[in-house]
């Protein structure tokens, strides 16, 4: 089993910036690619970005260019620095983690722009 545990999320005013983390534990050996994904209320959970073990970006559209995700292998850790925040950023920001053909997910963290 991998835990995965948030912190960073917060209120922020539009063009603001907020650093996410997400470090994992217990079976952490194997953990491949990490990513985070949001759920804004009454919309589906989507993508926000993905990292692999070796350092391999993919972004979501709208956060290119404003987003960047990070990873510490050595502390089993993913970051994901948000800059230039919008109100319609607003959302749960959930850790994202497969090992071994199995996903793993954070309990999310709130992220609110306010305008």
């Amino acid at each position: 089993q991998v835990q995965l545990v948030e912190s960073g999320g917060g209120l922020v005013q539009a063009g603001g910036s907020l650093r996410l983390s997400c470090a994992a534990s217990g079976s952490v050996f194997g953990i491949g690619a990490m990513g985070w994904y949001r759920q804004a209320p009454g919309k589906q959970r989507e993508l926000v970005a993905g990292i692999t073990r070796g350092g391999n970006t993919n972004y979501a559209d709208f956060v290119k260019g404003r987003f960047t995700i990070s990873r510490d292998n050595a502390k089993n850790t993913v970051y994901l620095q948000m800059s230039r925040l919008k109100p319609e950023d607003t959302a749960v920001y959930y850790c994202h983690a497969n090992r071994v053909y199995v996903d793993y997910w954070g309990q999310g963290t709130q992220v609110t722009v306010s305008s």
